[in-house]
């Protein structure tokens, strides 16, 4: 059995860049970055960042490209997919970025601002493309997280125990 999925969590370091192939259909690219802090051997923290470029197709895309912007929070899930190509100097060159299937926008800042159009096709903030698009909600009827708010806020969740044989392997 084989698994390629994705899950990345981070920032926009450039507004999207939507176009279309020679067939018409709808691609864009985004680039994010990725932060890690880890203590070195001698006690030191230390920061690093990580650079991805997740492509989005089709309507997936067109979402993206329309509602995040540089700087944005966004999760996005999906698969690692590597291409290759000849340069012009007859070099074999390599590029592996995140092909994605899903979205989740990050929450929008104090101002309020997402984006022109007040109408958003999703009930909530995620969009799936292997999921049927829902009836367009206005932007008013979308629950907002602030930046300072734990995930968990206004979630119930019934806390139970799990024994073995609940797990299905």
């Amino acid at each position: 059995m084989n698994l390629n999925k994705v899950f990345i969590i981070g920032r926009l370091t450039q507004d999207p860049e939507t176009r279309s192939t020679q067939s018409g259909q709808s691609v864009t690219t985004v680039r994010m970055a990725t932060n890690r802090v880890w203590t070195d051997k001698a006690g030191q923290k230390q920061e690093g960042a990580e650079f991805h470029t997740i492509v989005a197709w089709g309507r997936l895309g067109e979402i993206a490209g329309q509602y995040l912007k540089k700087g944005g929070l966004a999760m996005f899930e999906g698969r690692l997919q590597t291409r290759s190509w000849v340069d012009q100097n007859n070099n074999k060159r390599y590029t592996t970025e995140i092909v994605a299937e899903g979205l989740q926008l990050g929450p929008r800042s104090a101002s309020g601002g997402s984006s022109p159009d007040s109408n958003f096709e999703t009930k909530s903030a995620v969009t799936d493309i292997r999921k049927p698009v829902s009836p367009r909600v206005a932007d008013a009827d979308i629950p907002i997280i602030g930046e300072d708010e734990p995930v968990s806020v206004g979630v119930e969740e019934e806390e139970r125990k799990i024994s073995e044989k609940d797990l299905p392997f």
